[in-house]
């Protein structure tokens, strides 16, 4: 029997596990949760190993809540709705943290901001041009996309972080006041 090194746990004892100890209705859920691309409900049946009937009723019950995006007739596809995914992450911010931590986050993460425009010398990642990379080192090169790749995650994290601090202000009471990007 061989076994995943990383978690010391047979693969395959993993996956009988979630099988026999989530509901088809919960399985299909792990699976949209990782639906980028829309796919047809055999996809996410095989994926979640139930039925296609199993799967076609448990996506529809997730698209009548918002959780998947669905679209065509035959087949019917689907794929994760990322507006609730980031909705469910602000709520979940909000009540886990102070709007005061909230905010502390938003500075920090503006802070890293400024300091990324001065190190491209442009006022956003997508402006930074091509050949700004030109004679660099294959190590340099990893190093400014890597650096670009933050850039876009700060940049998306304070804008969900500040409308958390939204939430946890009108949840706490506590005025309603967002930090500017």
């Amino acid at each position: 029997m061989s076994s995943d090194s990383s978690s010391g746990r047979d693969p395959n004892e993993a996956e009988a596990t979630w099988v026999n100890d989530r509901t088809t209705f919960q399985r299909v859920y792990d699976v949209v949760t990782g639906l980028t691309a829309y796919q047809p409900a055999d996809v996410v049946a095989d994926r979640a190993r139930c039925s296609p009937d199993g799967a076609r009723n448990a996506l529809g019950q997730l698209a009548e809540m918002g959780v998947v995006d669905r679209r065509g007739d035959r087949p019917v596809e689907y794929r994760r709705n990322e507006s609730y995914f980031q909705w469910k992450r602000i709520e979940r911010l909000a009540a886990e943290h102070t709007s005061e931590e909230l905010r502390s986050r938003v500075e920090r993460l503006l802070d890293e901001d400024a300091d990324l425009q001065r190190e491209f010398g442009v006022p956003d990642p997508d402006a930074v041009p091509a050949g700004q990379l030109g004679d660099a080192t294959h190590g340099e090169i990893h190093d400014r996309l890597e650096a670009l790749a933050r850039w876009r995650t700060v940049r998306h994290d304070v804008e969900l972080l500040q409308r958390a601090v939204s939430r946890a202000s009108g949840r706490h009471g506590d005025g309603d006041i967002e930090a500017s990007a």
